[in-house]
């Protein structure tokens, strides 16, 4: 395909980057890309992804807009409350970029829908707000062979990591890194422990740059990296996580062969 004008007027700032160009443009505009969630780190996600031009998205989210969501989930404004949070999206994707075609999944993902919403994206980003839906998205790209660039948020700290456990080599899985989900009751969302706003802006944007680095194949990958961030003391820290050969999913004994294990 061909840019046409307005494409290299509007995405004039991504071709002159030598690492870009015209041609990693055109990739952009090829791609499908899967967010997982329209609220904290899907929004920013969202917004810098079509903004960047990356032709299809999808989003998959089964919740409404709430005023509570407006601290932090900023693609969405308070004349949408109550609203179909994909509903919403989609209206700010198309106010942002004609170039990109939204594609709106109003349910909740599970193990009897998740293979099937995958299929046919390039790469799934996760910005879900709990262990089971990580868990599951884990899986699901595992067994799928797609990519994850996978996100989370709680009260002031980030995390970020790329799993592509699928392809050789030393690349791990989520669950080489975690283990398994932990009891509902410990917690662990932002509803329960609460979330600095601007924290999901952070870490959104940061998911949405190794998205477009994994579309275009720039730069180094977060795959077997874990990203840490602490916002109180606005420090970084990068840990090395190598696959883990007892791993059920992953590795050479893997128990987990479909989605059938998972709550529904």
């Amino acid at each position: 395909m061909e840019l046409t004008d307005e494409q290299i007027d509007r995405y004039a700032r991504h071709i002159v980057l030598k690492e870009v160009g015209g041609a990693g443009q055109q990739r952009l505009l090829k791609s499908k890309v899967l967010v997982i969630g329209a609220g904290g780190l899907g929004s920013p996600m969202l917004m810098y992804l079509a903004a960047a031009g990356v032709g299809t998205i999808g989003v998959v989210d089964d919740d409404v807009v709430s005023l509570s969501n407006l601290q932090r989930q900023i693609a969405h404004v308070s004349e949408r409350v109550g609203q179909h949070k994909t509903e919403s999206a989609a209206a700010t994707v198309a106010a942002l970029n004609p170039d990109v075609q939204v594609i709106a999944h109003p349910v909740r993902l599970d193990a009897d829908n998740a293979m099937e919403l995958i299929a046919g994206y390039d790469l799934v980003a996760d910005g879900s707000d709990n262990f089971a839906t990580r868990f599951l998205v884990n899986d699901a790209c595992y067994l799928s062979g797609t990519t994850l660039v996978s996100g989370a948020i709680l009260r002031f700290d980030g995390q970020l990591a790329t799993y592509k456990a699928h392809l050789p080599g030393d690349n791990p899985c989520y669950r080489c890194l975690f283990g398994k989900p932990p009891p509902e009751e410990v917690g662990g969302t932002c509803s329960q422990d609460g979330v600095l706003g601007a924290l999901a802006g952070t870490m959104g944007s940061m998911q949405a740059v190794e998205v477009l680095k994994e579309l275009m194949d720039i730069g180094e990958s977060m795959s077997g990296k874990l990203l840490i961030y602490d916002a109180l003391d606005a420090t970084f820290r990068k840990v090395r996580v190598r696959r883990d050969p007892g791993c059920p999913l992953c590795g050479p004994q893997a128990t987990i062969k479909d989605l059938s294990g998972h709550p529904r």
